[in-house]
């Protein structure tokens, strides 16, 4: 049995047991893709598959059992090619990570910037996408790290580590009346107007919602987007209040917009950085996650001891505002 086998028979499960597409992905040819999963069948002694014709319309319950076990062989022979790279301490190989546009737009910049310097020959993949779609990833084993905020308990079983906190700002144009309040809005003000926030910020039971429900609030929400830009553009059409994250604000580029603080109104939240207990972190993997949260140490990181308490019994975490410039990065 050759590991190819196991590789061409796993890209056929992946791609809805579409022979095309998993030849497109592997970059070789259909008939050889096809003869690599008879040959795996022949050396088992299985059928694999449930075929109509030259059509393949699900697993058999073997190759369901197979497909299990072909997935941790190959985590296992990828965990062996990337703990011996560290054993040879090469700075070579990829880092991926999936987060959001936020924190693709506004934070990692710098950080992968500075990355790149220290480590040319590691190739960084960078993924967007919601929080569903994060999750997904990398439970599909898509990408090594996952860059979520919120609560730590939406990355299910992977080991996360607190990178910082950071408040939500409500941004308005200029001439706008809250603009002109000599205070904070409160959150009974706030209802009165139509809000342009994130997607699923509007779910009950998103920190925002909650915040307006407990004083027994119901926002109006006009509009909805994960992309920060969106936000502002429809803010700056008069479509509404926007509330968002104050690093998303940009000195220069948002001088006709008025960012007023909201902390305290809504909950304080912490962004996380979230990966699998099996993956074997690299120098590199090391390096990057320190350049986001200097305050971790390598042993918090490598799980030798606990990540710092998130919480009022806690220490405190680095606040972020607005984004980061690349001579703020330390180690640059």
């Amino acid at each position: 049995m050759k590991l190819q086998q196991l590789r061409f028979f796993l890209a056929v499960v992946e791609n809805g047991l579409n022979i095309t597409a998993a030849s497109e992905v592997l970059f070789t040819s259909q008939p050889g893709v096809s003869k690599q999963i008879r040959l795996l069948e022949d050396e088992l002694g299985l059928k694999l598959f449930v075929r109509r014709g030259k059509r393949l319309e699900s697993l058999t319950p073997a190759g369901e059992r197979v497909a299990e076990r072909a997935e941790r062989v190959l985590r296992d022979v990828s965990g062996i090619k990337a703990l011996a790279d560290e054993i040879r301490d090469e700075p070579t190989g990829q880092l991926s990570l999936a987060t959001t546009q936020t924190q693709a737009r506004y934070v990692l910049p710098p950080v992968i910037d500075c990355f790149r310097r220290r480590f040319p020959d590691v190739d960084f993949h960078l993924h967007q996408g919601t929080s569903e779609q994060i999750a997904q990833m990398i439970d599909e084993r898509r990408v090594d790290f996952a860059m979520l905020s919120g609560e730590s308990d939406a990355f299910g079983s992977l080991r996360v580590l607190p990178l910082y906190q950071w408040d939500r700002v409500i941004l308005v144009p200029r001439d706008h009346e809250l603009a002109g309040l000599d205070k904070k809005p409160d959150l009974e003000t706030l209802a009165e107007y139509p809000l342009v926030t994130y997607l699923f910020s509007d779910r009950p039971e998103s920190s925002l919602m909650s915040s307006f429900t407990a004083k027994g609030l119901t926002p109006r929400i006009a509009f909805t987007a994960r992309d920060a830009d969106v936000i502002k553009t429809y803010v700056r059409m008069g479509l509404g209040v926007g509330v968002l994250a104050s690093m998303a604000v940009e000195e220069g580029a948002d001088d006709d917009l008025v960012a007023i603080d909201a902390s305290g109104l809504f909950p304080r939240l912490t962004t996380w950085i979230g990966f699998d207990d099996d993956l074997p972190l690299k120098p590199s993997h090391r390096a990057f996650i320190q350049l986001l949260a200097p305050h971790l140490s390598e042993r918090q990181i490598d799980g030798r001891t606990g990540p710092p308490e998130v919480g009022p019994n806690g220490p405190e975490l680095p606040l972020r505002g607005g984004p980061v410039g690349p001579l703020e990065m330390r180690g640059c």
